[in-house]
């Protein structure tokens, strides 16, 4: 079965706009380490908001709230990252629906429990950790394609956007949106094959 915080992007339609990629560089040059230091905190301020937030509302009526807060607190955490990472070419800000973030709540999540996933997430973060040195290299590696040769490889865009889902599955896992531990994958879980065909080339 699925896991209940599901994550994908499609590729941009088109062509990516060799201007766009040059842009996103340099956002990624200027702001990168405040987006690196926003994704980590985002690991750790979600269960204690998660924590208070459960404490004021009642686990229930935080989970039916949910696409009003955390969900989309993340579903624009996710555009903006899928963005920079040359995976999508539009800002959530722009397009909320940019990337496809889903949340099916399940549980019934405590103070305590959301307070005990900054310990249980400790794995993910170390194995995410890892692999983001990778990540970096692909990415840089993506980028030098599409400015040169014009083209994005298959096997980069898939790796993103694989790093990428497991990031929103764990920070699904951190607001308390679901119960099940996330796993150690790039899949989907799903079960459907993934769309095949990653941006083409760049103008």
């Amino acid at each position: 079965m699925a896991y209940p915080a599901t994550f994908d992007v499609q590729p941009p339609a088109g062509q990516l706009d060799k201007g766009q990629v040059v842009l996103r560089i340099v956002i990624v040059i200027v702001i990168g380490w405040l987006a690196n230091w926003v994704m980590g905190a985002g690991y750790w301020l979600l269960p204690i908001i998660a924590a208070v937030m459960i404490s004021q509302k009642g686990a229930q009526k935080y989970l039916e709230e949910s696409e009003k807060g955390p969900v989309r607190w993340i579903r624009y955490l996710m555009g903006f990252f899928t963005y920079i990472s040359l995976a999508s070419d539009k800002l959530p800000f722009d397009d909320p629906d940019s990337v496809n973030f889903k949340v099916r709540t399940t549980g019934s999540p405590t103070v305590g429990n959301a307070l005990l996933r900054i310990i249980l997430a400790i794995p993910h973060a170390f194995v995410l950790g890892l692999l983001g040195i990778a990540f970096v290299v692909v990415w840089i590696i993506a980028a030098i394609s599409i400015l040169i040769n014009g083209t994005y490889p298959d096997w980069a865009f898939n790796f993103i956007r694989g790093y990428l889902r497991w990031n929103a599955r764990l920070l699904a896992y951190m607001a308390s949106l679901v119960d099940e531990y996330p796993p150690f994958s790039f899949s989907d879980d799903s079960g459907a094959p993934a769309p095949a065909t990653p941006p083409a080339a760049a103008a």
